[in-house]
């Protein structure tokens, strides 16, 4: 009986436990399919959540592409307005260049034709000078009745007693015959080293502006509170003078190098676009190093282009800084090369040491390029420094001696004395001096104002034009015309001038009352 039970009870709970095991495991298929059914849902909901943010995407993008098209529209639009303005500007200076070509030709035109009616009445002026001698000749033999052979004859006859007298006479006609000879000669000498002696004509002038891409660009260099002008002025020893003049900046110093620095660094810093302290001072120093290789290149090469060697090398940097220096307008460096020439030639011409006038005529100027500096004359700091490098005594004599401080004592200083006059004196070689300017604005204002019913006269734009008040009550409009007629025409007897001068006549009526 027992084992009887034990089987049943196994037998029951094999049969509990295969229906435990299909029970569990219709279960699990349940889950499983719930579980499928989920994941197949969040499934579609994240599709449909990807394809909803990817719309949104895709329109955005499109929005941001459609604002870019109308930015560049608009970039391009205000490119072409500014390009078309600056064409008119273009086309409007063009054509004021033609009006003042077409004004300059009427005026020559003018002044040839009085030029060849003057021409004719010279001539007939002389035909009447020689038919009046002939007719004189003629009156003088029919009044003594000699022949004009016969009283010279008589005249020598009369003379014969006067021989002492005749020979004195001729002895000082030689002397001065062989005084004239001499100078020919000299001028010959001169004359053929000037010939031979290549030079521009046209006299230079200091850059001391810088262009600006546009006026905003002032506002930069300024900078806040006028933080980067301050930099750059400090840095470069200069003044910028920032005016009303459009797209231009005026950089203002007494020394040459700075100026020239400070134009360098300006340019870098306006070409890259960052203007701040320290860009300026990295700006400062690579224009300095600039121009430091351009001093030792200009030295350099007028060391080669004149034929001096052996230079000492702090003589060739101070050659090189006479590259930037002018005096009158005239550039020193040349002025210098053009003296080492003419001297050579000169020196040639006259069988001299052409080795030793080449190196006194270059270097003879070489106290310019420290007399922004150093005090002293340039003839004198010119003196020290060839004493200070060994150079040759008759080369630092030459120095000493080109602008008659000392008394020339050897024939090199006299020959640099004549080439440093004549290449400072050659037409075109440098421009008119203050004197001269200031004394034609003078004039200019005289003359505008010795017209009756001229109340005052200025002379403004560098002498190019006269501004003239006239009193209302003695000149009227009809007048206004003539009178500056008549003025134009004075200026063009009594002045001389480049160009052209524009007389402007204004009158002015003004009525004046009080309310009280």
């Amino acid at each position: 009986m027992p084992d009887l039970l034990d089987l049943i009870l196994g037998g029951v709970a094999v049969v509990l436990a295969v229906i435990g095991f299909f029970v569990g495991s219709a279960y699990r298929r349940k889950s499983a399919e719930k579980t499928i059914g989920s994941a197949e849902e969040e499934a579609k909901r994240i599709l449909n959540d990807a394809m909803k943010t990817a719309e949104t995407k895709r329109k955005e993008t499109l929005i941001e592409a459609k604002e870019e098209i109308h930015q560049l529209r608009q970039d391009t639009e205000r490119d072409l307005r500014e390009r078309r303005s600056e064409v008119q500007r273009q086309e409007h200076r063009l054509q004021q260049k033609e009006e003042t070509l077409d004004r300059k030709l009427d005026n020559l035109e003018t002044k040839e034709e009085k030029l060849a009616e003057r021409a004719k009445e010279i001539e007939e002026r002389i035909e009447e000078c020689d038919r009046i001698k002939k007719s004189q000749l003629e009156m003088l033999e029919k009044i003594s009745g000699l022949s004009k052979e016969q009283a010279k004859a008589e005249l020598l006859s009369m003379l014969d007693g006067e021989l002492a007298h005749e020979k004195a006479v001729k002895i000082m006609e030689y002397e001065q015959q062989t005084k004239e000879e001499s100078e020919k000669l000299a001028r010959e000498v001169i004359g053929h080293a000037i010939q031979r002696c290549a030079a521009d004509h046209s006299s230079e002038i200091t850059v001391s502006t810088v262009a600006l891409p546009n006026d905003e660009m002032k506002g930069r260099i300024i900078g806040r509170e006028g933080r980067n002008i301050r930099a750059i002025e400090n840095a470069t020893g200069v003044d910028l003078i920032i005016d009303d003049t459009p797209e231009a900046i005026t950089v203002s110093s007494f020394e040459p190098i700075r100026r020239e620095i400070a134009r360098r660094t300006l340019e870098k810093l306006i070409v890259d676009g960052r203007i701040h302290p320290a860009r300026i001072e990295e700006s400062v120093a690579k224009a300095t190093a600039e121009v430091d290789s351009i001093i030792k290149q200009e030295g350099e090469s007028a060391m080669i282009e004149s034929g001096v060697h052996s230079l000492h090398p702090e003589l060739i940097k101070l050659l090189g800084r006479l590259h930037f220096r002018t005096s009158y307008g005239q550039n020193v460096l040349n002025h210098s090369l053009e003296v080492c020439h003419l001297a050579g030639l000169i020196a040639a011409e006259m069988g001299e040491d052409v080795t030793l006038a080449k190196r006194a005529g270059l270097l003879h100027d070489i106290g310019k390029a420290i007399d922004h500096e150093q005090e002293g004359s340039h003839i004198q700091l010119g003196v020290d420094a060839a004493k200070k490098y060994k150079e040759n005594e008759a080369v630092i004599h030459a120095i000493h001696a080109h602008h008659g401080d000392v008394e020339a004592k050897t024939v090199i200083a006299c020959i640099v004395q004549a080439a440093d006059a004549i290449s400072a004196a050659r037409p075109g070689a440098r421009r008119e001096n203050i004197e001269s300017y200031i004394k034609r604005l003078e004039k200019l204002e005289e003359i505008a104002s010795s017209f009756n019913g001229v109340e005052g006269s200025f002379a403004i734009q560098a002498g190019r034009e006269v501004r003239i008040i006239v009193k209302p009550e003695v000149i009227s409009d009809d007048q206004m015309v003539i009178i500056a007629r008549e003025i134009a025409e004075k200026i063009e007897n009594e002045l001389e001038y480049p160009g052209q001068i524009k007389v402007n006549l204004i009158r002015e009526n003004r009525a004046v009352d009080y309310a009280k």
